[in-house]
């Protein structure tokens, strides 16, 4: 049988790793509560004259708080002051963020004969850059740009477009 002492000592014991996980998961946890906010990021303004419809603003609405882009998790971003209409960012800490715009003109890139991607039943037309690519949303009510850094993998585009088709009705 076990003394009293020795219950005693076990329970404190216990109560000091306790604490000791807690203490340690705070100090050594990169987005613990402590963690300075993330940093505004600023975008140029662009024209986006359909910034303000119903159709964005269902779009961006159905949009998540996080994506998943080459296995990291993309956390959304605060935009600084003025942020554009319409528009959202996300990030994993480190490089460029993912940045999405809705309302804007049709690219001057969309021809007939453009090559578009269809992700999800969704179209998309990519214009491809030195840092990133742009996917332009097309068939939709509204153009939108999905502006994805280079190496970030497909993840990010396949969840933004299972949104899109639930969110946004194929034109016709």
């Amino acid at each position: 049988m076990l003394s009293r002492r020795a219950v005693v000592l076990a329970a404190g014991l216990s109560v000091l790793l306790v604490v000791g996980v807690i203490v340690a998961s705070r100090l050594f946890s990169a987005a613990g509560p402590d963690a300075a906010p993330p940093t505004p990021v600023a975008l140029v303004p662009v024209d986006a004259p359909q910034a303000g419809s119903a159709p964005c603003a269902t779009l961006i609405a159905a949009l998540p708080a996080e994506l998943t882009s080459g296995g990291a998790v993309l956390h959304r971003l605060p935009l600084a002051e003025p942020a554009p209409p319409a528009t959202l960012a996300w990030g994993g800490g480190t490089g460029d963020p993912v940045v999405l715009r809705c309302g804007l003109n049709k690219p001057p890139e969309l021809a007939p004969d453009a090559g578009l991607r269809e992700i999800s039943g969704v179209s998309w037309l990519p214009v491809t850059g030195e840092l990133s690519t742009t996917w332009y949303l097309v068939g939709r009510p509204v153009y939108a740009a999905l502006t994805v850094p280079a190496g970030s993998g497909t993840g990010v585009l396949q969840e933004v477009s299972e949104r899109v088709g639930r969110s946004l009705p194929a034109s016709p």
